[in-house]
């Protein structure tokens, strides 16, 4: 694993702590969306559609800072939109740094070349570069001709100044095999300390529907790319590295039959706390308190919810991979050791008979929070400009 030894340390005592404390549910990383405007119209993002009048909203560096201090997570990782529009970034990232919190910064990279003077590198930062492969399906999955080689020179330069740097990939079902071994082998040549892979989620808002794939095809798909990963290592090639639990990769090859942890990774947005997760909007609330205790959990989930019947995203099962390995560390050794098995009759899934229909909200939440926008935000929205 690239996670460092001091971050899986510090995470290890907080999950020890937690434990200690009695608490069922905790978070280990927030996920902080100060913005959702974006430079990019990726086909399976969910974040793009909203009107102008939500598009412009910030987060404001304090309340980053009240959301970190309120959630209490470990981890912090920052996505969007593209956090590097927006203009106080640096003195967010800066602030919760400040407070030994390991933080994510993820990017497209189109802008990181340009600002990468106003960043200090620190054991405690990462800049997350998003590619979802080699140039010819990075660029296609971005739909922006250009943006891989903008990418990958971003990616060297932050590298030769000496910054953490982890590439997020998210694979789709026209993803082949053979092209993501390629794609990793050529991500460890450019001096990265890991991968991060996950399936992409069906967004209900997403632009493009037909390109998301199933659980049993995302099992096939990462078996398929772990087998060619040892055979390269068969053949005297650089050992893959990612920047994930053994657990979560074992889980993506259909190893293991896992919940996902919701509350792992609660969202702070601007408009407040997202529940249930980073992925599934269906309302906020005003406080991380509120969110713990007032979502109904076990409604979500596979197996509970429609919405969720496909999912195996990061965001939902790594917490729970992560818990499993500190209940488990001899299991996680071993998987990291041999590698995930790739033959063999899988785990079993769980069962989706008894799942409640998915609702479909996106547009009546939207209609609604514009709404209660007052008149000053409203127009304080509609002169903001991007950069």
């Amino acid at each position: 694993m690239a996670v460092p030894v001091i971050q899986q340390v510090r995470v290890g005592a907080y999950i020890v702590k937690q434990k200690l404390l009695g608490n069922k549910r905790y978070p280990l990383v927030l996920m902080l969306e100060p913005l959702f405007r974006c430079n990019l119209a990726c086909a399976g993002c969910g974040k793009i559609d909203y009107p102008d009048s939500i598009l412009n909203r910030r987060l404001s560096p304090e309340e980053c800072f009240q959301a970190v201090d309120e959630c209490g997570a470990p981890v912090v990782s920052i996505p969007g939109g593209e956090p590097l529009l927006h203009k106080e970034i640096v003195e967010i990232v800066e602030g919760i740094v400040a407070r030994k919190k390991f933080v994510y910064l993820c990017t497209n990279a189109l802008l990181l070349k340009k600002k990468l003077d106003q960043f200090k590198p620190s054991p405690y930062l990462t800049l997350s570069i998003h590619l979802d492969g080699l140039r010819e399906e990075h660029d296609h999955a971005v739909s922006q001709p250009g943006t891989f080689d903008r990418a990958v020179e971003a990616i060297q330069e932050a590298v030769k100044r000496g910054f953490r740097i982890t590439i997020n990939c998210t694979l789709f079902n026209n993803a082949v095999p053979e092209r993501v071994a390629e794609f990793i082998d050529y991500a460890m040549q450019l001096g990265v300390e890991g991968v991060t892979m996950a399936p992409g989620y069906a967004y209900e808002r997403a632009p493009v529907q037909d390109h998301f794939l199933s659980r049993s095809k995302t099992k096939e798909l990462f078996r398929s790319i772990f087998r060619l990963g040892k055979e390269r290592l068969d053949k005297g090639m650089k050992k893959w590295v990612f920047n994930q639990s053994s657990l979560y990769l074992d889980f993506l090859a259909g190893n293991q039959t896992y919940a996902c942890t919701p509350w792992g990774n609660p969202t702070r947005n601007v408009f407040g706390w997202q529940r249930p997760c980073y992925l599934v909007g269906e309302g906020y609330v005003k406080s991380f308190k509120e969110l713990m205790e007032t979502t109904a959990w076990d409604d979500y989930g596979v197996g509970n919810y429609e919405k969720c019947a496909n999912c195996m995203v990061h965001s939902g099962f790594e917490p729970t991979s992560v818990i499993e390995t500190a209940k488990h560390p001899l299991q996680a050794l071993m998987v990291m050791l041999k590698g995930v098995n790739t033959e063999g009759p899988m785990a079993p899934e769980i069962a989706l008979d008894k799942q409640r229909p998915a609702q479909y909200v996106f547009e009546k939440q939207v209609k609604a929070l514009t709404d209660s926008l007052p008149p000053s935000q409203k127009e304080a929205a509609r002169q903001a400009k991007v950069g």
